[in-house]
């Protein structure tokens, strides 16, 4: 049997890890979210106070991550559980910051190609995917959905969560962080000349799921 390598790139709240996990689980591939990578980050500058406009620190904080990424989703950040603890808004806010220098992103990249190295396929989601951690990925998806569509979506996550933060400061934050990731000096939010771009904005996760299946199907005829 032939196996590929899937990327999925694109902006935050556009649903990339929720339809690259459903992929990866439906072809049996390794999935590697590399967005709750660098919310582990994150969330450990928040903790321990690290100054993140200290580069020197946070590539110091890097070496004392020891992320692990179970094929359920769960994320453990130095043998605790912090699945949830990286998706509050404090981390959602600060992940952009932390992973903007290019001295943290190379360490993360690295770490990332060593995941996928020799892997009997792989999806892999986040902002450079296609076009820095795989390069040449088999297969190449740009995810996107308008800053409208993605900040009622994640105000439809909170909810489920007990937060309550309004509609107009979600697509505020959305649209401040696409900037941020657009802007980045070194693995910036881009689309790969070669990755097919696609509007989830008015597509359910089943669907987009199916698209991606199909283009992946493809390939591994």
């Amino acid at each position: 049997m032939k196996y590929i390598t899937i990327a999925i790139d694109g902006p935050g709240a556009a649903g990339k890890s929720t339809v690259a996990k459903e992929v990866a689980r439906r072809l049996n591939y390794t999935y590697i979210d590399t967005g709750a990578m660098y919310r582990c980050l994150a969330l450990y500058v928040l903790e321990n106070q690290i100054d993140y406009q200290d580069e020197t620190k946070l590539v110091q904080a890097v070496d004392c991550l020891d992320i692990q990424l179970s094929n359920n989703g769960k994320v453990f950040l130095n043998n605790k559980d912090v699945t949830q603890n990286i998706r509050s808004s404090a981390v959602t806010n600060l992940v952009s910051r932390v992973s903007s220098p290019r001295c943290v992103r190379e360490k993360f990249v690295r770490l990332q190609q060593d995941l996928a190295k020799n892997k009997q396929g792989v999806v892999m989601d986040g902002r450079d995917i296609g076009t820095v951690v795989l390069p040449h990925a088999d297969l190449k998806i740009f995810q996107v959905a308008s800053s409208s569509v993605r900040a009622k979506r994640r105000y439809e996550e909170n909810l489920t969560k007990g937060i309550h933060t309004s509609l107009d400061v979600l697509e505020k934050e959305i649209k401040e962080r696409d900037y941020l990731d657009t802007n980045k000096p070194f693995g910036a939010l881009k689309k790969a000349q070669d990755a097919i771009e696609l509007d989830t904005s008015y597509l359910t996760i089943e669907e987009v799921v199916q698209i991606i299946l199909n283009y992946a199907k493809d390939l591994i005829k």
